[in-house]
């Protein structure tokens, strides 16, 4: 036996929807005169006066993307490509280069001779962060893109990427690796290793 759930009475003034859509616009209006009329200090306004005030970004706000220094000066990125692989916008270019023979790094690893990166096509999306297994990569900055008309402003090349700071204003990594080379290294490398 099915029961059978009776429609619910409307009236004409509940089908037309004015009386909500009065009482909406009196929200709306009351907003508006309050922010409009009444002194600074009691004015509801969620707005801010960009770019003269700024607002606070949480900790976790994935900013300008940027390239982090080794110990001396060089990009910490050895163009595995796996941030480039990973990003579902494709918006990253890389080109490896081999290092010169006589540099420690030589013959295991590599540094990208051009690193690339399209603001425009960029979702902001992290992956690029998460699968660098070297930290090179980092969207801590703490600011958003700059506005500007040109599309050349918003593709951003290994020496742009390399010259943006971090929120604490340095270049480094919060995670820091021993690098051959490094005075902190502990001199095992692949010759050695065994």
């Amino acid at each position: 036996m099915a029961y059978q759930i009776k429609k619910p009475g409307r009236t004409m003034g509940d089908q037309s929807y004015v009386v909500e859509a009065t009482k909406g616009l009196g929200i709306t209006f009351k907003r508006l005169f309050t922010n409009v009329f009444s002194k600074p200090e009691n004015k509801k306004i969620a707005t801010i006066r960009y770019p003269d005030e700024v607002r606070d970004y949480p900790e976790r706000f994935r900013g300008v993307h940027r390239l982090t220094h080794r110990s001396d000066g060089s990009p910490r990125c050895v163009a595995c490509l796996c941030c480039s692989t990973a990003c579902p916008a494709q918006c990253i270019y890389i080109e490896a280069a081999e290092y010169e023979p006589g540099d420690p790094r030589a013959g295991y690893e590599r540094y990208p001779k051009v690193f690339v990166i399209d603001e425009l096509r960029c979702i902001f999306c992290g992956y690029c962060v998460e699968a660098c297994p070297c930290d090179a990569i980092r969207m801590d900055t703490g600011a958003h893109v700059p506005a500007s008309w040109d599309r050349e402003h918003f593709i951003f090349d290994k020496e742009t990427l390399m010259s943006i700071p971090g929120r604490d204003g340095t270049y480094v990594t919060e995670n820091p690796r021993h690098e051959p080379g490094d005075p902190t290294h502990p001199g095992i490398d692949r010759e050695h290793s065994h």
